[in-house]
């Protein structure tokens, strides 16, 4: 008897993992939400921005240019990018999608990018390779002094900016679902 009942809670547990196996995968801890685009990446992170420490905000390149918040930004124009939101040039085969968020005023008082990461894209990679390019930048009109890298979803997110601004940022986009901070610190002069 104690046979046949082991072999039927074999059978039943054989069974079991089979069914598991055909299901939906479980999304993982760390993958975050899903976005429609690199635009609602941006959007959802300056939303949770209390009124008092709002700002205005530009966004997108030449074709999607936008005074009103956050737009998307041709991410195969990657030596524009590099220009306006240091997207590391070695970097730029590693995204299918971009949107950037810039001070109105002074983008070096605060610029953020938000890209979509290929399958298989190293985002440590990634962010320490943007820190190097904002190490190595010559700054006008003002001098950033923080940055930050952090990873929702299947996006990576860059900002850089004064330290009041991004100590203000790092603390709202720290407090959403499925952030992660890749990779933070101080600009060198």
């Amino acid at each position: 008897m104690k046979k046949i009942l082991a072999i039927v809670l074999a059978l039943v547990v054989v069974v079991a993992a089979f069914a598991a196996c055909g299901g939906e995968k479980a999304p993982e801890a760390n993958e975050g939400p899903a976005y429609a685009d690199a635009v609602e990446v941006l959007t959802t992170i300056f939303g949770a921005y209390a009124e008092e420490n709002k700002f205005a905000i530009a966004g997108g390149d030449e074709a999607n240019m936008s005074f009103e918040g956050p737009a998307k930004y041709d991410y195969t124009l990657a030596e524009e990018l590099n220009a306006v939101a240091k997207l590391p040039a070695t970097q730029a085969a590693n995204i299918e999608d971009a949107a950037t968020a810039i001070h109105a005023m002074n983008a070096n008082s605060f610029t953020s990018a938000a890209y979509k990461l290929v399958d298989g894209a190293d985002a440590a990679a990634f962010a320490a390779e943007f820190k190097t390019e904002l190490d190595n930048s010559r700054w006008m009109c003002g001098f950033p002094e923080k940055f930050v890298v952090i990873k929702t979803g299947s996006y990576l997110v860059t900002a850089y900016g004064v330290a009041d601004i991004m100590d203000y940022y790092k603390t709202t986009v720290s407090a959403l679902e499925g952030v992660e901070v890749v990779l933070e610190g101080d600009i060198v002069a």
